[in-house]
């Protein structure tokens, strides 16, 4: 069954409920929602080659950031990340740069997942630290020890690396 059929599936039976139903929706509907727990992943510290340019475009000023390597730990995965990826950012007329990396973490017992990971990043100094720095990591994980990772929501922060190499620090929470 569909998400849609169970959504509808609920909407007519709190329909035919009647009264009750209807007061027992409008209560739930003004009690103030919890908000969803998040559960520490990993930091990983991603090592970058300077930004190479692409110029402007109508969506604004491209850049490259290519992905050279790096390292991840966390409680229940840790490893390397795979030299060749690439962070491809987006500086808008509004000064906030979108965030579009792909790339491929290994894990220690050689274990290979791609990440897709989104965000938004703005500074009012144009460097570092961010006002603003949240990505939302997706992962596409072979089924086994690390298949829960294609089975959540993630979202993720971009920090400063405190080393001369160009990179950045990554930490990963899962939602829910």
């Amino acid at each position: 069954m569909s998400i849609a059929n169970i959504s509808r599936r609920y909407l007519m039976l709190g329909l035919g409920g009647g009264l009750a139903a209807t007061r027992a929706l409008g209560n739930a509907a003004s009690a103030q929602p919890s908000a969803p727990s998040l559960t520490f992943v990993y930091e990983a510290t991603v090592l970058l080659s300077p930004d190479v340019p692409h110029g402007t475009t109508p969506h604004g000023e491209r850049f490259r950031a290519p992905i050279v390597g790096g390292y991840f730990q966390g409680p229940d995965l840790d490893g390397k990340v795979v030299p060749g990826g690439a962070d491809w950012q987006l500086r808008r007329a509004d000064g906030w740069f979108e965030l579009d990396a792909g790339y491929f973490m290994e894990t220690s017992d050689g274990t290979q997942i791609h990440v897709r990971n989104r965000g938004l990043w703005h500074s009012a100094t144009g460097d570092w630290p961010a006002d603003y720095a949240y990505t939302t990591p997706e992962f596409e994980a072979p089924n086994g020890r690390y298949d829960w990772l294609n089975q959540h929501v993630f979202i993720g922060t971009v920090g400063s690396s405190p080393g001369t190499a160009p990179a950045v620090i990554i930490r990963v929470w899962r939602v829910g």
